[in-house]
């Protein structure tokens, strides 16, 4: 399986970005999106005695950009998304730019329909009123967190869910970071969030 031989944290084992890869070496290994919508769900849907179609979704930072790209593409199959400082627009930050043009190839202008596919500020743009009215979205990010300004773009997507009346809940929280303190002290929030949405 290829990696990152600098064993960056930002991309390779360390960061699929819940994209299906279409460059090589990527393209053999580097199915997330597959596994998450697909793979997972079957495997535990076998396994367990669970309902599978009462499904929510969350995640933290560029899990939290899977969860929400996830969930917008997938509307019918999450009863809600949650996500921590999550990753909002891949295509204008350096972290999804790296990843992008890795993975799929090219760049945010030349191959706009496949990297935009993996932005949760263009899905949101394109959502159908359906998505909109029936999926309840939480976001929560720390107001301190040192990646919000560079990476994150959480504005943009505060703006875009207002121009298209998606409504998200979006809560800034002063205070917090990025680490894993910030997820610890909303996590219950996040939880009764999707089975209030669950039942």
């Amino acid at each position: 399986m290829p990696d990152d031989a600098e064993g960056a944290y930002d991309f390779g084992l360390g960061a699929g970005f819940y994209v299906n890869a279409t460059q090589s070496p990527w393209v053999k290994h580097y199915r997330m999106y597959d596994y998450v919508v697909d793979e997972l769900p079957a495997l535990i849907n076998f396994q367990f005695p669970i309902n599978g179609s009462k499904v929510s979704i969350s995640g933290h930072s560029m899990g939290g950009h899977g969860a929400l790209t996830i969930a917008l593409k997938n509307p019918g199959r999450y009863s809600s998304v949650s996500a921590f400082a999550p990753i909002c627009a891949p295509i204008q930050c350096p972290w999804g730019q790296k990843a992008l043009a890795q993975y799929i190839g090219g760049n945010a202008r030349d191959n706009h329909s496949q990297w935009a596919q993996y932005d949760t500020v263009e899905l949101v743009k394109t959502s159908p009123l359906s998505t909109r009215k029936s999926l309840p979205v939480l976001i929560d990010q720390g107001e301190s967190d040192n990646f919000l300004a560079e990476q994150l773009n959480t504005q943009l997507l505060v703006d875009t869910a207002a121009a298209t009346a998606f409504p998200m809940r979006i809560r800034l929280q002063p205070g917090y970071d990025h680490s894993y303190f910030f997820i610890a002290s909303f996590i219950e929030e996040h939880l009764r969030f999707h089975a209030d949405a669950l039942r």
